[in-house]
């Protein structure tokens, strides 16, 4: 099994930290940004397989175009409020899955069984 590279986006500090923790072990690394432009730029330099985004730092055009821009990567959305209706929406805008950004194992379990290119390339 290949060993892809994680970018992270999450508001809140204590789920990106849980992420971290909970990923490192099974991933090549994780990388924790702080905006879509460093979010964007990691994906790129580092050819990131596996996106993990909080809903609440980017609008789903937002997750639209990134499925876009880097059709290699598996994007993961995370809402604390997920819903039936916003785990539609995220995957009719390209999500891979859509999970309450409480549940990390919900969250680690997306990312790994999501079905990343080789790397993903920017368009």
């Amino acid at each position: 099994m290949q060993a892809f590279d994680v970018v992270l986006l999450q508001s809140d500090s204590r789920v990106a930290q849980c992420l971290v923790s909970a990923l490192s072990p099974a991933v090549a690394s994780v990388r924790e940004v702080h905006s879509l432009k460093e979010l964007r730029n990691s994906i790129a330099k580092h050819r990131a397989g596996i996106a993990i985004l909080d809903m609440e730092t980017a609008p789903l055009s937002e997750v639209q175009t990134l499925a876009h821009e880097f059709p290699g990567a598996s994007i993961v959305c995370t809402h604390r409020c997920a819903d039936e209706e916003m785990w539609t929406a995220g995957l009719n805008a390209g999500a891979a899955d859509v999970c309450p950004s409480w549940d990390t194992r919900a969250i680690v379990h997306a990312a790994l069984t999501s079905k990343p290119s080789r790397c993903a390339a920017a368009a």
